[in-house]
């Protein structure tokens, strides 16, 4: 039988929502997701490990794409996402902190007092900690810092300058992110489904209406009606999910021969966090989650990273949270196989590589000579969002309630809906969008 709600993976805002939505027990909700469920003992115990990030080349639990991170000269990087179920949530370091009050507000219904209650309640199933022992370069860094002047930040929630160490959703070295804390266990319930290996290629839209997906599965195509269809396969996937369903710009989706539904700037104005990585001369510590603590400095986060990703040294990154320049995601074709174009465009705007520089300056400074730094490389925090903005203006695709402009029963419900740059990592408001959007849908 259809489902009453048709939810498009089961990434951080995929599992809350489902969890939230099939509390109600007259509400049959399916959810699809392309990569592999939790009941394989492998893909278990890739998700588990949180001192280890299961993404290279070939990861089962991992989709990889490549972005032109900057256009003068162009320098492409590959980015990856989580698939599986879980999502990102499930592949990360573990940085699971509220964004900043003064990151809401510009959308109605979206204001500090509105959406703090959710956080609450995202916080009260997945509890987050810090690292019980920081690992030594951790400490090193961190005693470094306050000798510069910076304070100790009690917490990393707060809009203050200096060092703190991050909210993890690690317990026990255990990754407990919103799929194995939220969808596992409702999974009992009757009116839930979860169906991995289910890669969707369109969203069917009759008269102006959602009416199910077709999706491609372990058995070949397949067809799924539904009652209402939320897309929640992240930033990239979902834009690409409405873009093939004939929602974007209308001329682009022409010219690739896909009949336009809405024209709406889908993928026009993304955003993600840009990051320069400066590899060090200390070794690497293993056995310790990705980043224990960050220094926070009018706008740039500064991460002393326990590994080198690669390297057999540690590497310190130094990113910019509020970025002004935008990013793009667009398709090349018709063909749901073919991945999207990727531009983060992070060389767009003087003044954000003038703001990298000066963090660059501020990590030479704190570490004073005492540790050998490589040259400033060109990366990106992983944190892509607003390929499918919320709002009222111009660029906006879903309205405050996250339902797309111009069709009924689709709506959107992940990381693509954040309108601008959150000041702290995207994790924890991911898990709060799929939260508070249980109230909409």
């Amino acid at each position: 039988m259809p489902a009453d709600v048709l939810v498009v993976g089961a990434g951080s805002a995929g599992s809350v929502l489902a969890e939230r939505l099939s509390a109600n027990p007259d509400r049959q909700v399916t959810v699809l997701e392309a990569g592999p469920g939790r009941e394989d003992p492998g893909i278990r115990t890739l998700t588990d490990d949180a001192a280890v990030l299961p993404v290279g080349a070939g990861s089962p639990v991992a989709q990889h794409y490549l972005s032109i991170l900057t256009g003068h000269p162009e320098r492409i990087a590959g980015i990856v996402r989580g698939c599986c179920v879980g999502g990102s949530g499930a592949v990360n370091g573990g940085y699971f902190c509220r964004a900043l009050p003064g990151d809401f507000g510009a959308v109605a219904g979206w204001s500090w007092p509105e959406v703090v209650e959710h956080y609450q309640a995202v916080e009260a199933r997945i509890i987050a900690s810090v690292a019980a022992e920081f690992a030594t370069t951790t400490t090193a860094f961190t005693a470094a810092a306050e000798r510069a002047g910076y304070p100790w930040l009690p917490a990393l929630s707060a809009d203050a300058d200096g060092i703190g160490a991050v909210p993890l959703n690690i317990v026990d070295g255990i990754r407990r992110g919103p799929g194995a804390v939220f969808l596992e266990p409702a999974l009992v319930r009757p009116n839930l489904l979860l169906l991995s290996g289910i890669r969707v290629t369109r969203v069917l839209i009759d008269g102006g209406r959602a009416v199910g997906v077709e999706a491609i599965g372990p058995d070949g195509p397949r067809r799924f009606d539904a009652g209402a269809v939320v897309l929640s396969a992240g930033a990239v996937e979902s834009a690409r999910l409405l873009m093939l369903s004939g929602i974007g710009q209308a001329a682009a989706l022409a010219a690739l021969g896909i009949g336009v539904v809405a024209d709406l700037p889908v993928g026009q104005r993304c955003w993600d966090h840009p990051e320069w990585v400066l590899a060090t001369s200390r070794a690497g510590v293993g056995g310790h989650p990705v980043l224990e603590a960050v220094l926070v400095d009018q706008g740039l986060e500064i991460r002393p990273y326990t590994t080198g990703f690669g390297s057999p040294t540690v590497s310190i990154g130094v990113a910019l949270m509020r970025p002004r320049a935008r990013g793009r995601v667009s398709l090349v074709s018709a063909d749901p196989s073919v991945p999207p174009r990727i531009e983060h465009r992070y060389d767009s705007e003087p003044a954000d590589i003038a703001e990298l520089t000066r963090g660059c300056e501020l990590v030479a400074g704190i570490l004073g000579g005492t540790t050998e730094l490589g040259g400033p490389q060109w990366s990106t925090s992983q944190h892509l969002g607003g390929t499918a903005p919320m709002g009222t203006g111009e660029y906006a695709v879903v309205d405050p309630h996250c339902r797309v402009y111009g069709v009924t029963g689709l709506s959107v419900v992940d990381s693509s809906v954040l309108p601008t740059p959150l000041g702290r990592g995207p994790h924890a408001t991911v898990a709060m969008v799929g939260h508070r959007a249980a109230e909409f849908i």
